[in-house]
């Protein structure tokens, strides 16, 4: 899994051709460490269609506070360097996959 940080995000989220579904969230919360399980194999579902990747909240907060992710875990959908989609919460496995699905069906 991609980790991104201050120095790669631009390189890595904003300029990739493809889209970048990034994962925000800390080590102490307890929705994040339930999501992180789903991410991770809905990760693999999509691999070659979108990039995955998790900013760590603590540590990046200046990425965090310019998308407005004031709850965790928050899933930011990008493409072609802007937010598309904002998903807030332990969702379900389902509803991760529908909403990048819709995603990818409007690119």
């Amino acid at each position: 899994m991609l980790e991104i940080n201050e120095t790669n995000f631009e390189r890595e989220v904003l300029n990739s051709e493809k889209p970048v579904v990034v994962d925000f969230w800390a080590p102490w919360c307890m929705p994040c460490l339930m999501l992180a399980p789903t991410f991770e194999k809905v990760s693999q579902q999509y691999n070659g269609k979108a990039k995955f990747a998790k900013v760590n909240t603590d540590n990046n907060p200046n990425i965090a506070m310019r998308y407005g992710v004031f709850s965790i875990p928050t899933i930011i959908i990008f493409h072609k360097g802007e937010a598309v989609d904002t998903i807030v919460g332990a969702v379900p496995e389902n509803m991760l996959r529908s909403r990048i699905d819709q995603v990818l069906s409007e690119l």
